[in-house]
């Protein structure tokens, strides 16, 4: 498929989620390798909302610049499809690395857990909500730097939280959901830190925090049930951890650069992740090593 008269498109996607799906592309201007996300677009129904939000991404992703979000490259309408062309991100999603390593290493998951609360400090800063921060929205590239994805639920707040989150509806991922967000449909910025709690707890553990049968079970797992300590970590790290996951969100960190701080002393000594990492020395292994890394807002 060719889209702009520039873009080659394989017909395979990487990956797809709700309407979208992701193709590996190439851009023949510039000779560089592409991905390519394609919403197909249909009449009538929720399908409005989904192109609304498909729309909201790319104007959020071209606001934001940052190293650990894929840059967007271009945006448009092909056929029946709304495109954007983005960054093309080598790496594996904290998913895969979880599913195939089992528990990382803690300074690498506490390492993650830092560089995310990187792209979150710099996202507050614009009033960008992600509302969707789990294992499969993180990717770890092969220099050791961490890629945040998929802001297809985010919200600009204060603007357009009224209109894409309505009385009622419960939006994101039930394993990653904070109470506030379950009980009232509401987002702030500490709500992203209780997901990122649940991702360092899955990190640590290499299980989910709450499972359950039905996502209902899940949501009723977040609100009532205290989250345990995870052995075999200090309790400096184990503190923090249950610190993110305050049901309420005044209890949890004031932000991302306090979580960040907090991180960085945790960060130090990263063992090798064979398969999953290149070999050598990398600027970016190298930062993060670094322990009581600081920054202030």
């Amino acid at each position: 498929m060719l889209i702009a008269d520039r873009y080659e498109v394989d017909d395979l996607p990487l990956g797809t989620g709700g309407m979208s799906a992701v193709h590996r592309g190439h851009d023949k201007h510039l000779d560089r390798r592409v991905a390519v996300k394609l919403l197909r677009l249909r009449s009538g129904g929720p399908d409005d909302e989904l192109a609304q939000r498909f729309v909201r991404e790319a104007r959020i992703l071209a606001r934001f610049e940052h190293p650990g979000v894929p840059t967007l490259h271009d945006f448009g309408m092909h056929e029946h499809s709304l495109f954007q062309v983005m960054q093309y991100v080598e790496g594996v999603t904290i998913a895969d690395l979880v599913s195939e390593h089992g528990p990382l290493p803690v300074p690498w998951a506490v390492t993650i857990a830092a560089q995310t609360c990187a792209v979150l400090f710099a996202a507050h800063r614009l009033s960008i909500c992600h509302r969707d921060l789990k294992p499969n929205n993180l990717m770890l590239c092969p220099d050791g730097g961490v890629k945040v994805l998929d802001f297809g639920l985010a919200v600009l707040r204060d603007s357009d939280v009224a209109q894409f989150t309505r009385a009622g509806q419960i939006v994101g991922t039930p394993a990653y959901m904070a109470p506030e967000q379950i009980q009232r449909g509401f987002a702030e910025p500490r709500s992203d830190l209780y997901a990122l709690g649940c991702v360092l707890h899955e990190m640590l553990t290499g299980q989910q925090l709450f499972t359950g049968p039905t996502a209902y079970a899940v949501f009723d797992r977040h609100v009532k049930e205290e989250p345990p300590r995870v052995p075999g970590i200090s309790d400096e790290l184990n503190d923090l951890l249950l610190q993110l996951l305050e049901k309420h969100p005044d209890a949890r960190p004031a932000n991302a650069v306090a979580t960040f701080n907090k991180l960085g002393a945790h960060t130090a000594d990263l063992p090798p992740l064979p398969g999953f990492l290149e070999p050598g020395p990398s600027p970016v292994r190298m930062y993060a090593g670094q322990a009581g890394i600081r920054f202030t807002s």
